[in-house]
């Protein structure tokens, strides 16, 4: 359980790696490239049809110029799957996986670290040397690549193994080189595994419109669109157009058509792959992230011309992520603006994950549904009594954040120290908790 941005000419990893021999029988890395064109879960980097990598260049080859004050650059160590420790990152990856964990956090001179369901957890591996961690850099992406990361001391990118595929991002620091790796299951969970209200279903009917899920980074807005676009593919058909970056769950056409497009591999531009869609007879675009007014302005055009959109932003709460849209215009725009989004808005999600009694992660909601009372009070900019209005409408589907994890610590899902941790009202929660509302 989708992002800081990085320039648009940083690809995805697309390194060929050739399969483990058996016995026993390895998990093999399948690039990010051959797993969008064939969307083969099953296939492994040595499919016929798909043409190798070239061979990295020679020690003699040039590389990026060496700036004033840069890092020097990376040493030529042999292209395979060993460092000094003799640690690769297949196997950190491996198991992180099979305990579990969303995320492995690596760079020069630090020990290994694994995020388990929301905190930190060091290992018993020896700090990381440079050579180590190049030589996990030449494990996930080409000579080209690992240039252009010189370059430009950022890279954005994934790529898949046969048992989950991985986000990558990759950058200097203090200390040296280091990068984060999140962990995507192959598998998506279905909208009742991940215990979602039942007005998840209802938002995914909605025929044109704008739906906005939001929330921090590792929320689990990412899982919760790929459940929804995952129950909409297996009922109704549809065409489905995603612009992600990168790229995360990788669907495959089931009753609805699905084209899937990355950032920085099949288009430029948020944007231009927006714009781009409208002439791509879509019935639902989901926008990986609506970043900034141009992607914003697109998408609700989409949705005033009889389209169904989705988008994330990274906002708190359902209201705030109103107030966000609004302030990316100016002064003389916003009474505009307003009823723009009035009439295109179908509903915001804002989502959050706490950990639970049995030390897994549950997901608890903002939802604001836009009803006609809704759409007038959008109108005139009333955001309070859109608040308490949400307070009191679970008829139509909404719920705010302390009801949410209300509704979990009466289910012994969570405790009292944790709704009130997690509460974006910590006193209303302690209302809540104490029976007074």
């Amino acid at each position: 359980m989708t992002e800081s941005q990085h320039p648009s000419s940083t690809n995805a990893a697309t390194r060929n790696v050739p399969p483990i021999p058996p016995p026993p029988p390895a998990p093999t890395l399948i690039t990010q490239r051959q797993a969008t064109q064939t969307l083969d879960m099953s296939r492994n980097a040595n499919t016929p049809g798909i043409p190798a990598a070239p061979p990295p260049p020679p020690a003699s080859a040039p590389v990026a110029a060496h700036r004033p004050g840069s890092p020097p650059p990376m040493p030529n160590i042999p292209n395979n799957k060993s460092s000094s420790s003799g640690l690769t990152l297949e196997k950190l990856i491996k198991e992180a996986y099979d305990k579990g964990f969303s995320d492995i956090h690596l760079g020069v001179g630090e020990v290994p670290r694994f995020r388990n369901r929301g905190e930190i957890e060091t290992t018993d591996y020896p700090e990381t040397d440079r050579e180590t961690f190049v030589s996990w850099l030449r494990e996930i992406l080409t000579e080209a690549e690992i240039q252009r990361f010189e370059e430009y001391l950022e890279f954005d990118g994934a790529t898949q193994y046969d048992f989950a595929r991985v986000r990558i991002n990759i950058f200097d620091s203090l200390r040296g080189y280091a990068m984060v790796l999140r962990l995507i299951p192959l598998k998506i969970l279905t909208m009742e595994q991940l215990r979602l209200p039942p007005i998840f279903r209802d938002i995914c009917h909605a025929h044109k419109g704008l739906i906005l899920v939001t929330g921090p980074t590792g929320s689990g807005k990412s899982t919760t669109m790929a459940a929804m676009i995952d129950y909409i593919n297996k009922e109704m058909p549809k065409h489905i157009i995603t612009i992600e970056d990168p790229i995360e769950f990788v669907h495959k056409s089931q009753k609805s058509l699905i084209k899937q497009r990355e950032v920085g591999m099949h288009t430029r531009k948020f944007d231009n792959a927006l714009k781009a869609a409208l002439r791509e007879d879509p019935d639902l675009i989901l926008v990986g992230e609506m970043r900034d007014k141009e992607t914003v302005n697109t998408a609700l055009k989409a949705a005033q011309t009889g389209h169904l959109v989705m988008g994330t932003l990274h906002t708190n709460s359902a209201v705030k992520t109103i107030e966000r849209i609004l302030n990316l215009y100016s002064g003389e725009e916003q009474d505009a603006m307003r009823v723009a989004i009035s009439e295109s808005l179908v509903a915001v999600i804002a989502q959050g994950l706490c950990r639970t009694t049995d030390s897994k992660r549950a997901a608890f909601h903002d939802i604001l549904i836009n009803t006609e009372a809704i759409k007038e009070w959008i109108k005139d900019g009333k955001y309070d009594e859109i608040t308490e209005l949400m307070k009191q409408a679970s008829f139509d589907g909404m719920v705010t954040m302390n009801q949410s994890l209300l509704n979990l610590y009466q289910d012994g899902r969570i405790t009292e120290e944790t709704a009130l941790e997690m509460s974006p009202t910590p006193n209303e929660m302690a209302q809540f908790l104490r029976g007074r509302v």
